[in-house]
């Protein structure tokens, strides 16, 4: 058998652990929306619950029995909320008020009957609950699992343990003064209730550090302005290309792109525009490759695109798929269209041992410089380098057809 434990000494403990966790939570990433204030408040509420808990008998019964159970209603709306605001969602005011609503009007009705109140608590609240799971997993699972298993665990270790203590009190016909009352399903109540708040608590705690975590996972490979790979990624891909190339002997390209005339973008519609234009090729280079191709951002202006398995004739004529959709889809900013053109070089060919990405990203770069030589907006390639310099120019191949999305497979060129 369970002891029976001090019943106000356990709903106060539950309060402190209440009000500590919300202090924490409170402290963490201030002015960032991820639903932390909102439990923080929450957790406020479930403090002032259990304190006017405590007082029951000594406090007006308006106060100990309908404020307080409208409270812990009201805490499980905010968490409702929090979920919400954690996924980026809209506040489901439908969800969360008309609850709290009943709870006050039914306790306000039954204020002197405890097993009607029993009933409404046994019956309401895990409703609640069971509302925050739906929003937690539904439409979709989210995404930071370790977190929301434990909020999960908590949450459905309250729901049935109100259910199973509304049963059996209502079975065993309890007092009025039964709140009070030490029992051993009193005892396992208030624990339980000590061991939700810190479990729930922690599990949202960790589902925003698992969020955080892969942000910076993200934003570690890839460029905060556009979302392509960034310049660190893009080596690190480039040499696992490279390697694998070498081993398997099969072709491989690497396209050099660059706007065209992207300083007078930011010098005559200011640096917005030219973040837009990033952005919007950028856009324009990822729907138009394979999955196992890689595009980033190399710097500035340029972006670099690794083609596995792509002989250079292929590469050169997705090249010019990719210069004509720029070319014919401009950029828009503040309702005005900005013409674009990029210039682009490109090299490929069979790597042999010994071969390195500095070889293919210094012969795409003369590329790239001889179509900006010759006029900018066109594409030029070359071959690698054997015993000498890059074979230049190679233009892009006239009569072709270039299908979208391309597949990047053509005949070597000699």
């Amino acid at each position: 058998m369970l002891p029976h434990l001090d019943v106000p000494t356990m709903l106060l403990m539950t309060a402190a652990a209440s009000l500590t966790m919300a202090c924490s939570l409170a402290a963490m990433q201030p002015g960032r929306r991820e639903g932390m204030g909102l439990w923080a408040l929450a957790l406020m509420l479930h403090t002032a619950t259990y304190i006017l808990y405590t007082l029951r008998g000594v406090a007006p019964d308006w106060a100990s029995i309908v404020l307080a159970n409208t409270l812990l209603s009201g805490t499980f709306a905010l968490v409702l909320a929090a979920v919400h605001q954690f996924q980026g969602r809209e506040m489901p005011w439908r969800r969360m008020v008309p609850p709290v609503l009943v709870m006050a009007l039914l306790f306000a009705v039954f204020i002197d009957d405890y097993r009607a109140r029993l009933i409404v608590t046994s019956t309401l609240l895990p409703l609640q609950l069971l509302l925050i799971l739906w929003a937690l997993w539904r439409p979709q699972p989210p995404p930071q699992l370790r977190g929301a298993v434990l909020l999960s665990v908590g949450v459905a270790l309250q729901v049935m343990l109100l259910s199973v203590r509304g049963v059996l009190e209502l079975t065993n016909g309890t007092s009025v003064e039964g709140l009070m009352r030490g029992s051993g399903m009193q005892s396992l109540v208030f624990m339980a209730a000590f061991v939700v708040v810190v479990l729930s608590s922690l599990g949202f705690i960790v589902m925003a550090k698992d969020r955080a975590d892969a942000a910076n996972r993200h934003f570690a490979a890839h460029d905060a302005l556009t979302g392509v790979a960034n310049r660190r990624s893009l080596i690190a891909a480039l040499e696992r290309d490279v390697a694998r190339a070498v081993r398997t002997r099969e072709p491989y390209a690497l396209m050099m792109l660059d706007i065209d005339h992207f300083k007078a973008v930011n010098d005559t519609r200011g640096h917005l525009a030219g973040d837009q234009v990033l952005c919007h090729v950028a856009a324009m280079l990822r729907t138009r490759l394979r999955a196992q191709d890689l595009v980033g951002r190399y710097g500035g202006e340029e972006f670099l695109v690794l083609l596995p398995d792509t002989p250079l004739r292929g590469a050169m004529e997705l090249a010019e798929v990719l210069r004509q959709a720029v070319a014919q889809t401009p950029c828009m900013h503040e309702g005005r269209a900005l013409p674009v053109t990029v210039s682009i070089g490109v090299c490929g060919g069979r790597l042999e041992q010994g071969d390195h990405g500095d070889l293919l990203i210094h012969t795409a770069d003369q590329a790239l410089y001889a179509a900006k030589a010759a006029g900018r907006n066109r594409v030029e390639g070359a071959l690698l380098p054997r015993d000498g310099p890059p074979t230049l120019p190679m233009q892009r191949p006239e009569g072709l057809a270039y299908p979208v999305p391309f597949p990047h497979r053509s005949e070597e060129l000699p």
